[in-house]
């Protein structure tokens, strides 16, 4: 093994050659001869020495490189001794039929110096919540239990209408343009610019034509910009009665306890003040973190914030799915594409890694350890919080290994908490 090293970055030479080398060649052969087509042999009936003469024994060397470089990387790491922070690069040096040599660059973690992490004299934010907040998140409550009530009369902005419609381009109905009992509500703006505005002061059973134009930034291509026509029919006109609080809107509810407003407004002002909670002690455990940070050397390899802006990517594509949105059709509305969204992500990212490199840095310092018992311990309550059996909960998370890791981060954090105050 021959080692090169700069600072974090280590560059490995390992050579595999000899009956190892020799039996991943016959290996790549073997895969090569059941697809080859050679005049005159069936398929996988072609003689090692036609094949060579053929093509060449150096086209399966490459091939042959996938039988025996884990065990390369393997050796590598083995002999070096090296823990490295990112996935490996790997480069061949040289190849032929004695042996291959490749070239594993491996980049560790970096020094990092925290010159100061004490003293900083950071306090929390104090919780307040007034009677205004509590009163506003009242009136979004009482919003989402508003009944619709019919009315006659003229559509008025906050109404619900419940139309008919039709599109037409050039007096040709388009695709995705018809809706039938559709329930629109007035000021919601869900249907392009005009259209709300064109029901407004229409009547059950009354039907209209609406003339507009498609935004030219319209998704659909064919209808951006477009001229069309809307045939409405209006079927029903309803509108928002609010409720009282009443018996029945207490049973409605449903929440335990709370019969009455003064109960109501209790239950209220707890919850905006535990969200308020949470919401100031991230923002405090970030404002240390930022602040100690500012106190941090390190010299952070491109490679793992580009590794963190890999893992950002996945989280952003998993919460997109989940929204029913691939990473194309956001590309698409948003303007945007894979390298700008990359862009975006690099700040976070950075920020990720150096916090992360810090708080392992002041955990050595402080001398925090987080043994294979708690560990274990953690793992059964989370698996009991999220109804799972540990070892489902293990394998979904990533191993006991990431459990001690989580709650040394968490532990530091909150050592962090008491040295600052």
């Amino acid at each position: 093994m021959a080692k090169k090293e700069n600072k974090n970055r280590h560059e490995i030479e390992i050579k595999i050659e000899g009956k190892k080398w020799t039996d991943a060649i016959d290996k790549a052969f073997v895969e090569k001869q059941k697809t080859v087509k050679v005049d005159g042999f069936r398929t996988g009936k072609v003689p090692r020495s036609v094949f060579e003469k053929k093509f060449g024994k150096e086209s399966l060397y490459l091939d042959a490189t996938n039988y025996v470089l884990q065990d390369a990387y393997k050796k590598a790491m083995d002999e070096s001794k090296l823990e490295p922070v990112v996935q490996p690069s790997v480069d061949i040096k040289s190849i032929d039929d004695k042996g291959v040599t490749f070239i594993f660059k491996v980049i560790t973690k970096p020094e990092v110096t925290v010159k100061k992490y004490k003293g900083l004299k950071i306090k929390p934010e104090k919780v307040v919540v007034s009677d205004d907040e509590v009163n506003h998140e009242l009136g979004h409550l009482l919003e989402r239990y508003t009944e619709l009530v019919s009315k006659d009369g003229k559509v008025e902005n906050g109404d619900v209408a419940i139309i008919d419609f039709e599109g037409f381009k050039d007096g040709v109905a388009f695709e995705g343009g018809k809706g039938e009992n559709y329930s629109l509500e007035i000021g919601s703006h869900t249907f392009i610019p005009g259209f709300e505005e064109g029901v407004i002061g229409m009547k059950a059973g009354e039907e209209k034509d609406i003339d507009l134009v498609f935004p030219k930034d319209y998704g659909a291509k064919d209808l951006a910009g477009a001229k069309v026509v809307f045939k409405v029919k209006v079927n029903e006109v309803k509108s928002k009665q609010t409720r009282e609080l009443d018996e029945d809107f207490f049973e409605d509810l449903g929440m335990e306890g709370i019969d009455s407003e003064d109960k109501l407004k209790e239950e209220i002002k707890n919850s905006i003040k535990a969200q308020k909670e949470m919401d100031a002690e991230n923002k405090y455990v970030d404002t240390i973190l930022e602040e100690v940070s500012k106190n941090v050397e390190v010299d952070i390899p491109e490679e793992m914030v580009e590794e963190e802006v890999d893992r950002l990517m996945g989280r952003f594509e998993e919460q997109m799915k989940m929204q029913g949105i691939s990473l194309e059709v956001y590309y698409q509305f948003t303007g945007s594409d894979e390298k700008a969204l990359r862009s975006q992500m690099e700040k976070e990212a950075y920020k990720n890694v150096l916090y992360r490199l810090m708080l392992e840095e002041i955990t050595i310092l402080e001398k925090i350890e987080i043994n294979k018992e708690e560990a274990e311990k953690e793992a059964e309550e989370l698996a009991k919080k999220y109804q799972m059996k540990k070892a489902d909960f293990l394998k979904e998370f990533g191993g006991i290994e990431l459990i001690q890791y989580d709650l040394q981060m968490r532990r530091v954090v909150e050592l962090l908490k008491e040295l600052n105050k």
